[in-house]
C-alpha cells in the first residue's frame, strides 16, 4: 500500500452540504469521501492505493481535478483498488456534483 497526501491552496469553491462518499473499492474501482473541513481556504486529497509507483500520475489527475473545480475547505479521502486515471477522474467528480447539486 502506497499514501499519497495533496494540498491545493487558493480555491473559489464550497460544498454546498457537508459529506459524501461515492464508489466502491473492488478491483479496477476506488470509494471517494468528500467532506467540508476548515483548512484555511485549502483542499487537501490523500490517497490510499495498491498500486505502489504511480505519483506522477496521480499527482497529474489530483492536478487536473483541481484546476476545474477549485475547491477551497476541502478534504478528500481516496481508497483505491487500481482504478484507471479516467475513473478516478469522473469518481473524482461525481464526489463534488452529489455535493454541490444544482450549483456545480
Amino acid at each position: 500500500m502506497e499514501t499519497l497526501n495533496f494540498r491545493f491552496e487558493k480555491g473559489r469553491k464550497r460544498l454546498t452540504s457537508q459529506a459524501n462518499m461515492v464508489g466502491v473499492v473492488s478491483s479496477g474501482n476506488l470509494e471517494v469521501l468528500i467532506e467540508s473541513a476548515d483548512l484555511n481556504g485549502g483542499c487537501e486529497v490523500e490517497i490510499k492505493t495498491a498500486a505502489v509507483g504511480f505519483g506522477a500520475i496521480w499527482q497529474a489527475v489530483i492536478s487536473d481535478f483541481d484546476a476545474r473545480w477549485s475547491l477551497q475547505d476541502v478534504r478528500i479521502l481516496i481508497n483505491d483498488a487500481g482504478a484507471t486515471p479516467a475513473v478516478v477522474s469522473l469518481r473524482l467528480d461525481q464526489a463534488v456534483e452529489s455535493v454541490m447539486g444544482a450549483s456545480a
